[in-house]
């Protein structure tokens, strides 16, 4: 006898989607609408096609020159951070009890750093990195290094990559922890009777394990650190110079310092693009991998 599906209880959900659509469509269809027209105040607006799309991806425009340079710091910020995050977080990972009392105390404290808003860890990190009263750059310049990144493109580039490595390593050693609490005894009493160093259990055990929350991982933190905009605008407000001036902030500073809207719009909808278009080459590349892992004789 065949069972007739109930599709009743979509009914309920219905109204939490339609919100969300809602909620996510409105200001999409607003900024899509900015983005192809031109005002001159007084509420009128004039048709403008695709020239803001165009005058944004033309480097030889300032918005354009400004674009692609704020992309570059980007994309650096995000290889950078990733380099270094997701290397400690497994490391962090690894290092963390696997039982006993300590494993409660470990993983309030390793989500300690995740509970800040991001505006309270700028402005943390602000004091803290000061040459007069911070603890960071007072120690810092006591070393004979002149640390200021007020005024240094190298110390501000620092003072931000050191604050997001310690606001969110956490978050990559957390699920590569799930992913290592998951993996059954018996592989480890396996590779213990095998006579297996502890790099050979780590390559073949541990690693292929901690793929699918790497992947989450990578994910998250590349989206992150591609959007950032709080913590930096905070310390450093972009300076000094534009040097630590990335996309989102050149972006408000477009939008709200200039008031160019349509500019905005489009550029807004480019970095979405951008966003979308390169984690789906990460999310692409890594499951390509891991299927022909699992394919592989």
């Amino acid at each position: 006898m065949q069972k007739i599906a109930d599709n009743k209880a979509w009914f309920l959900v219905l109204p939490v989607v339609l919100i969300v659509a809602f909620n996510a469509l409105v200001p999409l269809m607003t900024v899509v609408n900015y983005s192809v027209q031109d005002t001159f105040g007084n509420n009128q607006f004039f048709w403008n096609g695709i020239g803001w799309f165009q005058e944004v991806l033309d480097p030889s425009s300032s918005v354009g020159q400004r674009f692609y340079d704020a992309l570059g710091r980007n994309l650096m910020f995000s290889a950078i951070v990733l380099a270094i995050e997701v290397p400690l977080g497994i490391l962090v990972a690894l290092s963390m009890p696997k039982s006993g009392w300590g494993v409660a105390w470990t993983l309030v404290l390793m989500a300690l750093p995740l509970l800040i808003p991001w505006n309270v860890v700028g402005t943390i990190w602000q004091v803290f990195a000061r040459g007069d009263i911070g603890l960071l750059g007072y120690a810092v310049n006591g070393l004979g290094i002149d640390y200021n990144y007020v005024r240094d493109p190298l110390a501000a580039w620092v003072t931000i990559i050191v604050m997001d490595v310690w606001h969110w390593t956490s978050l990559v050693a957390l699920l590569c922890y799930a992913g290592l609490k998951s993996i059954p005894d018996a592989y480890y009493q396996a590779a213990k009777i095998d006579g297996a160093s502890r790099f050979a259990v780590f390559r073949t055990i541990e690693l292929p394990k901690m793929n699918r929350v790497l992947l989450i991982a990578v994910l998250l933190r590349f989206m992150d650190s591609f959007m950032i905009y709080t913590e930096p605008f905070v310390v450093t407000g972009g300076g000094p110079g534009n040097t630590t001036t990335f996309l989102s902030i050149d972006l408000v500073k477009i939008a709200l310092g200039q008031f160019d809207l349509g500019k905005a719009a489009a550029l807004s909808i480019i970095y979405n693009v951008i966003v979308l278009t390169v984690c789906w080459v990460f999310y692409t590349v890594m499951t390509h991998g891991e299927t022909q892992r699992e394919g592989a004789p």
